[in-house]
């Protein structure tokens, strides 16, 4: 089983992950680590901290010679902004005494909820631990599942469907069109636009929106759209509920700073429709196999993948740190004041999309290796292609 930990503070010294269960044998560059970690890193309407940072992960265990060892991975992502932060983030020296104390919580943040419940007088903790700057370690844990899984011909990818009010609507021709190559195809094809939208004119009004709210100190959110190919049937279970699928994929996504709603496939647009127009007809296609003309199901049927296209929605909430500050209150004073401002993002839809990609990689690597078992590349690649020619013989005739 694949798991993993990350540890560090926003402003702390450095981030680190543990990722235990990576199979034995799997190519793995720095260049696949770093990779995603400076997609993460783009996006329109970033804020001022990703000029500060060059993310780059070093791997301090568990890879020999550029393939995995079986043993736990462990690596760390040095914060280049800490050496700003050293007094008032520093892990042994006190500077309590001097260092200004936060005690104003911004609304939609977890700043008063973690500070009652951890019981401190500072909010700064809560702050820098809460952080979606945690997630970069996220993406370079994600990785490694991610690059087990595309040497297996599965790949995840993502785009923008959306940021405030502008969506990026007259896509689904080529994003179908791309989807044929490979997930990743249309994360290549996102990433070249500054918001990862596939349509050019839904990207410049996605824009110009952004620079309106940065102009009005306000933020945006939006709608991700993560897409997996490659995927055989049969991943999951309907037998019990911690093993469905479906449930997995979307608390990963749902574990995401700031998204606030997951669907699989189009489900809320689905409730509105009979069952006649939602459900996925399936054609028998000789030595072929099953094939269904639409995916309204997301790629998951009985909670098991259906061997379509995996397909997840996720609403990203506008980032919470506003320059135009909501009203709230002095937590030592309990006088109301404004909210204090973090530096911050207007928006950070896109890199959401790289997030979330890392963040299922980890999910349908855990349910092929249930499926197939295995600690090394070889075997599980025998297993897999053994039962993609089972799935495949039990239609020919």
């Amino acid at each position: 089983m694949i798991r993993y930990f990350t540890a560090g503070e926003s402003h702390g010294p450095a981030l680190s992950a543990i990722i235990e269960g990576i199979p034995a044998g799997v190519a793995v560059t720095k260049d696949d680590i770093d990779r995603e970690l400076r997609r993460r890193q783009q996006g329109y309407g970033r804020g001022g901290r990703m000029k500060i940072e060059q993310d780059s992960a070093e791997v301090l265990s568990g890879i020999r010679f550029g393939k995995t060892i079986g043993s736990p991975i462990a690596l760390v992502i040095r914060n280049r902004d800490w050496e700003n932060w050293t007094d008032r983030m520093a892990q042994f020296t006190s500077n309590e005494e001097t260092t200004e104390k936060i005690t104003i919580p911004r609304p939609g943040h977890a700043d008063l909820a973690g500070r009652l419940k951890y019981g401190f007088n500072d909010i700064r903790p809560v702050i820098d631990r809460s952080s979606a700057r945690e997630t970069a370690a996220r993406v370079a844990a994600g990785s490694l599942a991610r690059t087990f899984l595309r040497q297996l011909g599965i790949e995840i990818g993502s785009r923008v469907a959306s940021i405030g009010s502008a969506e990026d609507a007259g896509s689904e021709e080529p994003l179908r069109s791309l989807l044929e190559h490979g997930a990743e195809a249309l994360s290549e094809a996102a990433d070249r636009s500054e918001v990862r939208m596939i349509g050019e004119a839904a990207g410049i009004e996605a824009m110009a929106s952004i620079d309106r709210a940065k102009e009005q100190g306000d933020t945006l959110g939006g709608v991700i759209e993560i897409f997996i190919t490659g995927v055989p049937v049969g991943l999951g279970s309907y037998v019990q509920h911690d093993r469905r699928l479906d449930s997995q994929l979307a608390a990963a996504v749902m574990a995401v700073q700031a998204i606030k709603g997951v669907e699989i496939g189009p489900a809320f647009d689905n409730a509105r429709k009979p069952g006649s127009e939602v459900h996925d007809a399936f054609t028998l296609m000789k030595g072929e196999g099953v094939r269904r003309p639409t995916n309204r199901s997301g790629g998951l049927e009985g909670s098991m993948s259906s061997g379509e296209v995996i397909h997840i929605r996720a609403a990203m909430k506008p980032i919470s740190s506003l320059q135009s500050p909501l009203q709230s209150f002095d937590l030592e004073t309990l006088e109301p004041v404004l909210s204090r401002f973090e530096r911050s993002d207007t928006c950070a839809v896109p890199a959401a999309g790289v997030v979330a990609e890392a963040v299922v990689a980890p999910v349908i690597a855990n349910a092929l290796l249930e499926k197939l078992g295995g600690d090394n590349m070889d075997e599980i690649r025998e297993r897999l292609e053994r039962y993609r020619e089972a799935v495949r013989s039990a239609f020919t005739g």
